[in-house]
């Protein structure tokens, strides 16, 4: 940046050489000097050539201007002369703007006696610098959405606002100020403490929380991927003050730190912004206890099954286990994202199908830890009290280990990778989740690592799951609840290092970045003028507003309100079961091929029902518009309501319901709710019954009285559906008469109201 003294430095100069070349006599005591002419010449000249160098120094390009690094898919990395890093993702066909600054620094980082200190300064960060002292207010009075979240590899805090200049000038200004000028003020730690404890406390009165925090501690002898987020108690209430600041002047800084900027913006103006707000800070001296060393500390195989029993308050019994797997960049780590999605997903997931359906368990999950250094794969289950803990978790353990004995099939593994490429690519149509998302892959090392994941998950092979199984899901690599002994050492398990993450993706390009979309100002002018109200046959609002999205993306919504006051008494539990039933299978498909045709259309959303009204939701792409709204209209006027999910389904909210009745935050909110809605008596549709009463009208339901109430309370009249995107109104009308415009309820309708 030029400085503003530059000129001024050289003036200077040539204004004491006029004065010394032309002065009189000496004042009285002065040492009198002549100069010669050839002399004063020669001193004229030099500085006059000192005020030249000046200015061609005050010429010279800003040092603080941003370098292109490279461009991946529609993105593009700069970075300033001070190591800050900042990714652009201009989308135009959006009205907000995400900003996410993301620090590569976690709990991961923290040394002994800091647990819990990166968390820390996450909420610290939010009480102020000197020019922005209330930073909640200035959020709120801009409109925005922001939030700030910790993890092992990193903290980002990130912004979404309505899209201006002016909006984007502020909060590049807010993340550079507290980048450097936060408080981080002893009364705002002690202010802040009661926040952060109860935050530590809730996780502590969460079964699966704590037994994660245990299993995590357990599993990692050395690495810090064994101490928690939130930190140990005894750190986070006695960390001094100067510590933490210390900790903030080391690690929040431009060289440890990536900007995302996503949404609708000028990408020069960004550039321009970006420059003057973060140029000015200087690259830290990384010297003595500044520098920043990578953490070396490396977890050793594991010798022999570890255990860890936990004996808490509580209702649900769980049991959970870990293997030690690679860093989410290695190769290897593709074929786990696709086992874990084998084992978990529903209904035909080797652990539902194993576990659940035969009715040893409530419910269960597998998924894979992808961090920057060799982390775990999770596996649990969730039992009932009544039920027995050692005989699901033996199914659970040998549904993992069979996965090399009976290899998963090739449907199994394509269904996984149209699963993680239709999440992707809908994903990617929304800048401002592509901006957080960009913070977990920054952390591992690069953001390229987003499409090089991307593109190994597309070659991803039955064969690959199986190596993967034998080479990580061993006996001795294992961590779980309770303890299991051997009578000899099993065989070890290996894990790679961190591949070079500059060298995997150092030459990589990407591919061709998406359509981008119009520009549309949603003014009430301009919304009113493009859309189009119609009514169906049966009496249904349609309001259709077409636009062109980036990726040709497109939403449909739509909700039914049904029923009256009188014909809705005692009839909530079955309107809620009868809700949950419509994703479960349709007289033409079952529920595992109603998830496959979602995942075919390369829809997100889904349909669901309570006691006053039935709708949904599905965001799609544009020639994928009509078969979305088809199966929106089956799922909800052809369920079959098949006995086998009903009885799941009820033993799961009953496993959910019993959950909460230990749980402070359910016990607070249920008890909140029934004093708002003293004044109904129990059989009335506004009525909060208790989590006992709960599991006796779970118990007492019948399919037949969720399927009555379906075929009683459901139709369209009343209803409302709302498309905007990328569409053809004129293709899509007919659909939607043909769908829904001859559906009506058996029962009237009338709006039930609240005295407030």
């Amino acid at each position: 940046m030029q400085s503003p003294h530059a000129n001024a430095g050289a003036r200077v100069l040539v204004l004491r050489a006029r004065f010394f070349l032309s002065a009189g006599k000496p004042a009285s005591g002065a040492i009198s000097m002549r100069l010669t002419k050839p002399f004063a010449v020669f001193a004229l000249a030099a500085l006059v050539a000192v005020y030249a160098t000046a200015i061609a120094a005050d010429e010279q390009p800003e040092t603080n201007a941003a370098t292109k690094v490279v461009s991946v898919e529609g993105i593009t990395e700069y970075q300033l002369d001070n190591g800050f890093k900042f990714l652009l993702f201009p989308d135009q066909s959006k009205q907000q703007i995400t900003v996410n600054i993301t620090y590569l620094v976690g709990s991961r980082h923290e040394g002994y006696g800091e647990t819990g200190m990166a968390h820390l300064l996450e909420h610290l960060v939010f009480k102020g610098t000197p020019n922005h002292p209330d930073i909640p207010a200035e959020l709120t009075e801009r409109g925005a959405s922001p939030n700030g979240t910790t993890w092992f590899d990193r903290t980002n805090y990130f912004e979404t606002f309505p899209a201006t200049e002016d909006n984007l000038e502020w909060a590049l200004d807010l993340e550079a100020d507290r980048m450097i000028n936060s408080f981080i003020a002893k009364e705002d730690l002690e202010s802040e403490m009661t926040v952060v404890r109860n935050e530590w406390e809730r996780g502590e009165n969460s079964p699966g929380g704590v037994l994660q925090k245990r299993v995590m501690s357990t599993a990692f002898q050395w690495h810090n991927y064994g101490n928690s987020t939130i930190g140990a108690r005894a750190d986070i209430e006695n960390v001094p003050i100067g510590r933490l600041q210390a900790f903030y002047r080391k690690y929040y800084q431009p060289d440890n730190a990536i900007l995302v900027i996503a949404g609708k913006f000028d990408p020069e103006r960004a550039i321009e912004l970006v420059e003057e707000k973060f140029g000015p800070i200087p690259r830290p001296e990384r010297t003595g206890a500044n520098q920043l060393f990578p953490t070396y500390t490396a977890e050793p195989a594991q010798d022999g099954e570890r255990s860890v029993t936990l004996r808490r308050v509580g209702d649900v019994q769980l049991a959970m286990a870990a293997y030690h797997v690679p860093a989410g960049s290695h190769e290897d780590f593709a074929a786990l994202d696709v086992m874990a999605y084998v084992l978990s997903t529903q209904p035909a997931g080797r652990l539902y199908k194993n576990v659940v359906e035969p009715g040893l368990a409530a419910g269960s999950s597998a998924y894979a830890l992808q961090l920057r250094d060799p982390g775990v794969l999770l596996a649990n289950v969730q039992v009932r009290k009544e039920d027995d803990l050692t005989t699901a978790t033996d199914a659970m353990l040998d549904t993992l280990h069979g996965l090399v004995d009976e290899p998963p099939t090739e449907e199994e593994v394509e269904r996984a990778k149209a699963n993680f490429a239709a999440n992707f690519e809908l994903s990617f149509n929304n800048p401002n989740n592509i901006a957080r998302q960009i913070s977990e892959w920054a952390a591992m090392g690069d953001w390229r690592l987003m499409f090089l994941h991307r593109d190994r998950l597309e070659k991803v092979t039955p064969e690959d799951v199986v190596a993967a199984a034998e080479k990580y899901l061993k006996p001795s690599n294992r961590t779980i609840g309770y303890y299991y002994p051997t009578d000899q050492t099993p065989p070890r398990a290996e894990i790679d290092p961190t591949p070079d993450v500059a060298a995997l993706v150092g030459d990589y390009k990407g591919r061709e970045a998406i359509s981008a979309g119009e520009v549309f100002e949603p003014t009430p002018e301009n919304i009113a003028a493009r859309t189009t109200i119609l009514t169906l046959s049966n009496g249904v609002e349609v309001a259709l507003l077409p636009k062109e999205n980036r990726g040709d993306a497109v939403t449909a919504s739509f909700s039914f309100r049904h029923g009256t006051e009188q014909s809705l008494v005692a009839r909530d539990t079955a309107a809620s079961l009868a809700g949950s039933m419509l994703m479960r299978g349709t007289t033409k498909r079952s529920r595992q091929e109603i998830t496959d045709e979602f995942i075919r259309l390369k829809v997100a959303g889904g349909v669901s029902g309570g006691a006053l009204s039935v709708g949904g939701s599905a965001t799609t792409v544009r020639q994928n518009l009509a078969d979305a709204i088809r199966l929106a209209a089956e799922l909800l006027r052809e369920p079959s309501f098949p006995e086998e999910e009903f009885e799941l389904l009820r033993e799961q909210n009953l496993a959910g319901l019993e959950s909460q009745r230990s749980d402070p935050q359910a016990l607070a909110s249920n008890a909140l709710n029934r004093h708002v809605n003293a004044a109904y008596d129990k059989d009335h549709v506004f009525y909060t019954p208790t989590f006992d009463e709960q599991i006796e009208r779970y118990k007492a339901v019948t399919v037949e009285q969720a399927k009555d109430f379906w075929a009683s309370f459901y139709g369209a009249e009343g209803g409302t559906i709302s498309i905007v995107g990328d569409f053809d109104p004129e293709e899509i009308v007919p659909v939607l008469e043909e769908a829904f415009g001859d559906w009506k309820a058996k029962e009237a309708y009338a709006r039930v109201d609240r005295p407030y």
